[in-house]
């Protein structure tokens, strides 16, 4: 089994973390050490048992406090090489371990995989982390458009944290100038709700156990909206697990992830 937390995430900051026989991966530091601190605290998260610190991609929202967490808590990074190289400079001093297509990362528990994903950043990466008893987290945002490697990353895992990041129509009905919109709604830029919906119902199987909203727009979406566009095709697909909707200013409390058995569960918190 996995625990899950979700202590954040949107434009002004994202950070995941998975726990397994008391060893925790972070994924992402998109806020300050300080402030992961706390939110980690109010969750009942140890970050003394942190094994290592996952980064999607360079930008600040996701990288941020990195630096300072790795020095304090000893941990490596886990990486593509272009990514590093962007901050290379700030985590000198800190342990890099390539992520990749043809890098895997044994850490304690988990094995931590990752691919490619079309965004604006250097070199960004959609990740997977599995545990020996078959139960797997997939975690992918900032990505603009859904490519093959992406489908199978996230294919047959337990629990998915997507993207779902803004509402079409709010987009081209809001206060972003043009040029932004497109960046937006474009191959470099975030997963609309109704690309989100179409991607988990493409990836749904029976076990697929908890799926996470992420990285919600503030000016182009809402957790009634998001949820709204997914859960349905969600159910259509015959989805029996749990809908989370992550905030930007809250950690989700702690969602326990396994294998789904035969009993109907419960759509959404």
């Amino acid at each position: 089994m996995i625990t899950l937390y979700v202590l954040g995430s949107g434009s002004r900051g994202n950070c995941c973390a998975v726990e397994s026989e008391g060893v925790v991966i972070l994924v992402d530091a998109g806020f300050s050490a300080r402030e992961v601190e706390r939110r980690a605290a109010s969750v009942g998260l140890d970050l003394a048992q942190v094994a290592g610190i996952v980064l999607t991609h360079e930008h600040g929202d996701h990288a941020c406090g990195t630096a300072g967490l790795a020095r304090k808590l000893r941990a490596p990074i886990l990486t593509a090489h272009g990514t590093w190289s962007r901050l290379g400079g700030k985590l000198s001093t800190t342990e890099h371990r390539p992520l990749g297509l043809s890098n895997r990362v044994e850490l304690g528990p988990f094995m931590v995989e990752g691919c490619p994903i079309s965004h604006d950043a250097f070199d960004p990466l959609a990740v997977a982390v599995r545990i020996p008893d078959g139960t797997s987290i997939g975690v992918a945002y900032d990505l603009g458009r859904v490519t093959t490697a992406v489908r199978y990353l996230l294919r047959n895992l337990t629990g998915i944290v997507l993207e779902s990041n803004h509402d079409e129509v709010q987009l081209r009905t809001s206060e972003y100038p043009p040029v932004v919109q497109r960046r937006i709604a474009g191959s470099g830029g975030h997963l609309s709700n109704r690309a989100a919906a179409q991607l988990l119902r493409e990836l749904h199987h029976p076990g697929l156990a908890v799926v996470v909203l992420a990285h919600l727009s503030q000016q182009c979406n809402s957790a009634a909206d998001a949820r709204a566009a997914v859960a349905p095709a969600l159910r259509r697909a015959g989805f029996r697990g749990t809908l989370h909707v992550a905030d930007q200013d809250r950690p989700l409390p702690p969602i326990m992830v396994s294998q789904v058995d035969g009993a109907q569960l419960t759509l959404g918190l």
